[in-house]
């Protein structure tokens, strides 16, 4: 495909990655950790981008996390040497991990004693070590053992007895640090997951099972925690792009988000309440956004203008089909945000024509990019680059 050179140029729809945003994001992340004095090993389910990725270790990132082996394996090639596989381990799996991990140092998780006895069979079968995380719940309630248990201690003394296998500590994801509403109540997930992490390490260690390192983090965990004692790592991913979710809870501004989808005006019906864009589920997926209602903005707000980062107040993806985005007021009125609401006056339909191109910021910028081939790259209005999205399943 010819490179084109601007972004009213783009066939759409296209999925737009603002390089000034993302180097910003990046830079404060950096930043961040350094200053709290913990390791960053960045999640790649966000971008699964060999580009974004090598930025992140040029910012002094170690290492690397994915959600799927396909995106192990693809920064494995593309040069990474240290990456921790963070979901709970697939047992019918085995051959690609032990093989995987005969050529980096991969790291997986696991959460029970089956588990850790598999891996330690494979591994030993096929002269291969591998290291794992014990998965830890620290509130999130979907996977990981129970900190208070016994069995966290008898699953970690397995882990780090089994032939093959290296043990290397603790991992957690606080996922409820996404259904926080202010930066107070970010801020109290993120120490509870520290304390919950550092307490069960003195535990082990006074079991007999020391444990090397802790990791934790999510990208609003981050936005707010105050210390990181006895945390060795920390593993956001979403602070890379950022989206409207991210906006609502007040993690970060509009012109904090560095992926948006640009989309044309395909249908305009009179008297409709809509217009219809060729950007659908298929494009935006169907992630309803902000956990609070009184905060959601459809599918997607859609931006001011080609190149700038404010959100109009009134136009929204009200629905989405396969293919089929509607774009309308969504009853929003005249709410801005930062602005109390203003009352909501019914609009006729949106002053959009059909091969007008517009951006949308999506609720959820990993399953937005995980609907993509590539990155179109932009500074301004110019199209610099295009980048692969490693997606294969």
């Amino acid at each position: 495909m010819p490179r084109r050179s601007r972004v009213g140029d783009l066939p759409t729809p296209a999925l737009l990655l603002d390089l000034d945003v993302l180097e910003r994001n990046l830079d404060r992340m950096a930043e961040r950790t350094r200053a709290l004095g913990v390791a960053l090993r960045p999640h790649a389910k966000t971008h699964k981008c060999l580009e974004v990725g090598r930025m992140q270790r040029e910012r002094g990132a170690r290492g690397i996390t994915v959600a799927t082996l396909p995106e192990a394996v693809a920064f494995a090639d593309g040069g990474f040497d240290d990456v921790t596989w963070a979901f709970p381990l697939v047992l019918g799996r085995l051959d690609e991990v032990t093989a995987l991990a005969r050529r980096i140092t991969l790291r997986v998780t696991v959460d029970s004693a089956a588990a850790a006895a598999a891996l330690g069979r494979a591994a030993r079968a096929a002269g291969a070590v591998v290291h794992a995380w014990l998965e830890v719940d620290s509130g999130h309630g979907r996977s990981g053992i129970d900190p208070r248990s016994a069995e966290a201690v008898a699953v970690a003394r397995a882990l780090a007895a089994e032939g093959g296998v290296a043990f290397d500590g603790l991992l957690t994801h606080a996922g409820q640090s996404y259904r926080a509403a202010t930066r107070a109540e970010r801020a109290a997930v993120a120490e509870a997951e520290r304390a919950t992490m550092v307490a069960l390490a003195a535990r082990l260690g006074r079991e007999g099972v020391p444990v090397a390192a802790v990791s934790v983090g999510s990208t609003p965990a981050m936005s707010a925690v105050e210390r990181l004692d006895g945390v060795t790592e920390v593993r956001p991913g979403n602070y890379a792009f950022h989206d409207f979710m991210q906006v609502a809870s007040g993690v970060c501004a509009p012109e904090d988000c560095a992926v948006t989808v640009l989309a044309s005006v395909v249908s305009h019906q009179a008297g409709a309440d809509h217009v219809v864009v060729d950007a659908g589920a298929l494009a935006l997926s169907k992630d309803p956004g902000p956990h609070d209602p009184a905060l959601a903005r459809g599918l997607g707000p859609v931006m001011v203008g080609l190149t700038g980062h404010a959100l109009d107040p009134e136009l929204e993806v009200t629905a989405v089909s396969q293919e089929h985005g509607m774009v309308g007021t969504g009853g929003v009125g005249g709410r801005v945000w930062g602005v109390s609401p203003t009352p909501y006056t019914p609009h006729p339909t949106p002053s959009l024509d059909v091969g007008e191109k517009l951006r949308i910021l999506p609720n959820h910028s990993c399953l937005t990019a995980a609907m993509f081939d590539r990155y179109h790259v932009v500074r301004g209005e110019d199209v610099v680059d295009e980048w692969a999205i490693w997606r294969r399943r």
